[in-house]
């Protein structure tokens, strides 16, 4: 091969690489793979629907797979330190839910916090609510928490596990309320449903959780509403006080958001948090909420990120006074 003819074809090969990325470490205008949503909670819950959503909408948006990787274990510190430590190169995002602001003061190894991701927008919310059978003698939460304060320690509630979402819920309302945690026996569970049954079967006096997990039985007439722990009213129950109205200054949400690693290139961010906010305000996505019947609350990345620093301080305290903070 002469000299000439070497070099136009090193020089071929040289265009190809570049194109490629091959060999240099370039991949070209992002995205140009699959990308990896993990939701740090099981197959089939709450999170895992959102999350799946989210997904397709992406690859819409993206052009290239977007795939669901449930990562669970630890009260959620598996998933969300998935999601810390992956490469910050925008092809892993991660589902961050409540937990991620309170399992780091309750001795969970590892655990990250929310200062440790780049958020991108909460895309969910559903606040803390307390229900009761249909027939229990308490109309409202004034009477409830009467009934704590005079016969402390044989009321049971439950909803989730010990130092939950929902755990947590009901020992920040109790504290507002400037009654002992204690008062309450938290019966733990896997979650609202099996809390619901127990309840159902009579063999619990209340659960702690959100609406859209007992909106079935509460248009069915077996259970009522006592309070929601959110700022307004709900559109869908306005007949359900809020904390506030009941004389507890106490809000307690779960909520749901999108993030990327830190140090995640700002372009990539851009780009991600453009996309989102487009899926956020669609109509499919407000279709699907409804459907599901979760509450829509969208915030932006600053937002966002503000939202998560004050609930980081709000349930420190709570935290604290249920017993579950680590040991110095």
């Amino acid at each position: 091969m002469s000299q000439q003819k070497s070099m136009l074809f090193a020089l071929g090969w040289l265009v190809i690489f570049s194109l490629t990325g091959a060999g240099c470490g370039q991949q070209g205008p992002y995205p140009n793979r699959s990308i990896t949503l993990i939701c740090p909670w099981a197959v089939g819950g709450g999170t895992d629907r959102v999350s799946r959503f989210w997904a397709d909408a992406l690859q819409k948006e993206l052009g290239k797979p977007v795939t669901v990787v449930n990562r669970t274990g630890g009260s959620g510190a598996v998933g969300h330190s998935a999601g810390v430590r992956a490469r910050p190169d925008g092809y892993t995002l991660t589902t961050i839910t409540f937990e991620l602001c309170t399992m780091h003061r309750m001795g969970i190894p590892a655990a990250p916090t929310y200062d440790d991701y780049q958020c991108l927008l909460q895309i969910n919310a559903d606040p803390a609510a307390i229900l009761v059978q249909n027939d229990a003698p308490w109309a409202t939460l004034e009477e409830f928490l009467a009934a704590i304060r005079a016969e402390p320690g044989k009321l049971k509630m439950s909803g989730t596990a010990t130092g939950g979402a929902w755990d947590l819920a009901r020992a920040g309302l109790l504290q507002a309320a400037e009654i002992p945690t204690d008062a309450v026996i938290w019966v733990p569970t896997e979650g609202a449903a099996p809390s619901l049954h127990e309840l159902l079967g009579g063999h619990i006096d209340a659960v702690c959780c959100s609406i859209p997990e007992a909106a079935q039985n509460l248009e069915g007439k077996t259970l009522r509403a006592l309070v929601v722990m959110s700022e307004e009213r709900l559109a869908d129950f306005p007949d359900v006080p809020t904390a506030r109205e009941a004389g507890v200054d106490w809000v307690a949400v779960g909520w749901r958001g999108l993030a990327l690693p830190k140090e995640t290139p700002a372009e990539i961010v851009q780009l991600l948090e453009e996309k989102c906010q487009s899926i956020a305000h669609s109509s499919a996505y407000r279709d699907f909420m409804q459907k599901q019947r979760f509450g829509l609350k969208i915030r932006d990345s600053s937002e966002f990120t503000d939202f998560l620093k004050a609930q980081d301080a709000q349930w420190h305290s709570v935290v604290e006074s249920a017993g579950y903070a680590r040991a110095p």
